[in-house]
């Protein structure tokens, strides 16, 4: 399938989207929400009510703040996340939100097979 539209994700749309889901479930469980896939993009939005009980991830995960802050888990590292922040996790690798606000929300987005694409390949952070 080849796309001929451009997708707008709206974060309006994207919170309206969680606060149904919220309203509809009785259990006190992460929430996320599939708002489009293309291929092998899968793009979420995502926010955890009260613990975050993420599985380890098959692929590598990209994380876009939309809004609140907190601390993020990742293997042995703990670091610090604001509205607008950008995390990324490998496949594979232990991961979750602890100590966040009640408005923490976040883009999240998969993409490339499964264990990510060749461990051989670099990481560029400039």
């Amino acid at each position: 399938m080849v796309m001929t539209k451009a997708k707008h994700l709206d974060v309006t749309h994207a919170r309206r989207v969680l606060s149904l889901k919220h309203a509809s479930s009785s259990e006190n469980t992460a929430s996320f929400s599939i708002l489009f896939t293309h291929r092998s993009l899968v793009i979420e939005v995502y926010q955890p009510v009260t613990t975050d009980n993420q599985k380890l991830p098959d692929r590598g995960e990209r994380y876009f703040i939309i809004e609140g802050h907190g601390k993020f888990e990742m293997g042995d590292e703990i670091v610090s996340f604001n509205q607008g922040g950008f995390l990324f996790v490998p496949a594979g690798l232990p991961h979750r939100f602890t100590d966040f606000d009640n408005t923490m929300s976040a883009w999240i987005m998969f993409y490339g097979p499964n264990g990510d694409e060749n461990a051989k390949s670099t990481e560029r952070t400039s």
